[in-house]
C-alpha cells in the first residue's frame, strides 16, 4: 500500500523517451521498486534541455518528498541534468552521488563518469541517477535504505538520543 505522505516524483530526462521512440526502461523501473517500497509516484518525462529539466524541478519542489531523474548525468553536450539542478539546491549530500558512483563502480568502471548530484531544496531530496536500468537499480540500492531517514529529518528535527 502506497502512503500519501511518502511521494517521490520520477523525472525521465531524455531525448528519445521525451519522443516517444524509446521506451523508458530506468524510469519504470525506479516507480515499480518505489511503488513496492510503499511510496506515491508521480512521473514526468523532459528532453535533454537544461531550461525545461529546471522548470519542471522548479515547479514540483515542495510538493513531493524526493525527486528522482534518471538520465541526462553523462559526459555528452546534451547531458545537463546536474546543471539544471545544482542552482535549485540549498543543501548539497555529495555522499548519495559518491555512493551511487562507487557501487555501479562494481559492475563498470565508467560508472565514476556520472555527474548526477543531490541535494535538498524546498523541503524536498533531490537525486539525480544515471539513466541506465543498472544505475537505477544501483542508485535506489543506495537510496531505499536512507530514504525514511533522510525525508524525516528534512522534514524537521529528529532526536538522536
Amino acid at each position: 500500500m502506497t502512503d500519501p505522505q511518502r511521494r517521490v516524483l520520477i523525472v525521465t530526462v531524455s531525448d528519445s523517451v521525451f519522443a516517444g521512440t524509446r521506451e523508458d526502461r530506468s524510469g519504470t523501473l525506479a516507480a515499480a521498486a518505489m511503488e513496492a517500497h510503499g511510496w506515491t509516484v508521480s512521473r514526468a518525462k523532459v528532453p535533454d534541455e537544461q531550461g525545461q529539466i529546471r522548470a519542471l524541478l522548479e515547479e514540483r519542489l515542495g510538493s513531493v518528498e524526493v525527486i528522482l531523474t534518471t538520465g541526462g548525468t553523462g559526459l555528452t553536450p546534451r547531458d545537463v541534468t546536474p546543471e539544471a539542478t545544482l542552482p535549485l539546491l540549498e543543501r548539497l549530500i555529495p555522499g548519495i552521488p559518491e555512493a551511487v558512483r562507487m557501487l555501479g563502480r562494481s559492475s563498470t568502471s565508467a560508472a565514476i563518469l556520472s555527474r548526477g548530484v543531490a541535494g535538498v531544496a524546498r523541503g524536498t531530496l533531490v537525486v539525480n541517477l544515471p539513466g541506465g536500468s543498472g544505475a537505477v537499480r544501483d542508485g535506489l540500492a543506495i537510496l531505499l535504505p536512507i530514504l525514511e531517514h533522510a525525508r524525516e529529518t528534512i522534514a524537521g528535527p529528529v532526536d538522536h538520543g
